[in-house]
């Protein structure tokens, strides 16, 4: 069809549509991380302190934390408002709603007054305004992934679906960096008063630089041409419960263990080694930040060898060593060393990439493209409730009641033995959907062109 073939020769494989898709899937998702992650890592070290204060410190920990998994149980309400929208009105305007979302609440974070100035009225707010965070990157994560997979080559949607999950880590890697900065210029009391600030208020400048990217790309070209072959669904989200429940029941089991990996080796970790093993606040943040950095290499290689090898099994092979690995690391790390924390992060992290890198393509490959944005946004939300919104509660109760890291150990292999079920529900991927949605004219310019030209073109 010629409108269909048109939509597609504007946006030729590895061109530099795609390119521009791709960056603005990484960098949109990095900004709205980071500000999550200035969150995640001030609830463990300020929070705590600042709007929960308590005789017991951790107690106050325990508040903190409930905080950081309401921005979690937020998620599934942004799913179902920006999933259902974005599969009706286009990827790219709810992408831009998403970002000045959670810019607009962390800004206003930053500049929110402590439980000592107004009273209980600080903590009633910091709820409020991290409810809308977990809002705005429950509907984000879903049109990230489609917005550089959709243009890609479905080939490769391993690669190209990994920039979203390039995101989180960059934007850890971001949020923990100026933390880390913060705190070696500033004084304990200095950063604990407004030190901490000055990171949320950062977010507003990220978030002009986001809009800019965003703005000036164009819609993907599976959803023009949904568009032109008036294809949109008109109750996505029933669609979704009706015609999807095993593809969104596997997708939402594979993201648990992720979550729940991530959530140990980012957020708790860094109380467990200040707290437990007596490290400082600065060592503990330096080990995630060198595990971050690396991820952001990891995770678009874990996601390519994926296209290579079965996704499925690359996932599930991770998810297995996931559950290895915390009865290696918490004896390792139990005498206080810091090159050892800095190598179990790493090792930790580097399993959590083989998992994410491929996770996207995963999910997205369980949904129809006219469902994808619905589907994903779902699975992705709703999997956090269960996941990563609890993880770090558990683990702070877990230690508390057995001060023992057995339990947290045998949490995650729990975790890991939900996700590989939901891998052995799920499908394997293919290119069929986009082509038939595409149209044959497309399929057939793309068969035709030689072999070297598409590869050389898809780098």
């Amino acid at each position: 069809m010629k409108h269909t073939s048109t939509s597609t020769e504007k946006h030729p494989i590895g061109g530099s549509a795609v390119r521009r898709a791709f960056f603005a899937s990484l960098t949109g998702t990095a900004l709205e991380w980071y500000d999550f992650a200035i969150y995640s890592v001030a609830a463990a070290l300020v929070f705590g302190d600042v709007f929960f204060p308590s005789e017991d410190p951790a107690t106050g920990t325990l508040l903190a934390f409930s905080t950081y998994a309401v921005g979690y149980v937020s998620r599934p309400l942004g799913g179902f408002v920006f999933g259902r929208l974005g599969d009706k009105i286009g990827r790219k305007k709810v992408l831009i709603a998403t970002l000045v979302l959670i810019g607009i609440a962390t800004l206003l974070i930053g500049l929110l007054p402590s439980y000592a100035t107004i009273g209980v009225a600080a903590p009633i707010a910091l709820v409020i305004l991290r409810f809308a965070q977990g809002v705005g990157v429950g509907g984000e994560w879903g049109g990230a992934v489609l917005l550089s997979s959709e243009f890609g080559d479905p080939r490769r949607r391993g690669f190209f679906a990994s920039a979203a999950q390039i995101g989180p880590p960059a934007g850890n890697l971001l949020a923990n960096g100026v933390l880390a900065a913060l705190g070696a210029l500033l004084t304990e009391n200095q950063f604990l008063t407004w030190g901490w600030r000055v990171a949320f208020l950062l977010s507003g400048v990220l978030v002009v630089f986001g809009l800019w990217i965003r703005t000036k790309l164009e819609e993907t070209p599976v959803f023009k041409a949904m568009e032109a072959e008036q294809n949109r669904p008109q109750a996505p989200i029933r669609e979704v419960f009706a015609t999807h429940p095993r593809a969104l029941t596997a997708a939402i089991l594979s993201r648990v263990a992720p979550d729940v990996l991530y959530a140990l080796f980012t957020v708790f970790v860094l109380t467990y080694a200040t707290g437990e093993l007596g490290m400082s606040r600065g060592s503990a943040l330096a080990a995630v930040l060198i595990g971050s950095s690396l991820q952001v290499f990891l995770i678009p290689l874990a996601g390519a060898l994926s296209d290579r090898v079965n996704r499925r099994l690359v996932y599930g092979v991770s998810a297995a060593a996931a559950g290895v690995w915390p009865f290696l690391f918490f004896p390792m790390i139990g005498g206080g060393s810091w090159p050892l924390l800095v190598l179990g992060v790493v090792v930790a992290l580097a399993i959590h990439s083989l998992m994410y890198g491929p996770q996207a393509a995963f999910i997205a490959e369980q949904f129809s493209p006219r469902l994808r944005y619905t589907g994903s946004s779902l699975a992705y939300t709703l999997a956090g409730v269960v996941g990563g919104a609890v993880a770090p509660l558990l683990f702070t109760a877990l230690l508390d009641a057995y001060e023992s890291w057995v339990p947290l150990a045998l949490y995650i292999v729990v975790t890991a033995a939900v996700t590989i079920t939901g891998l052995c529900l799920g499908r394997d991927g293919g290119r069929s959907d986009e082509e038939e949605l595409i149209g044959g004219s497309d399929r057939a310019d793309r068969t035709s062109e030689p072999v070297g030209s598409q590869t050389a073109s898809a780098g």
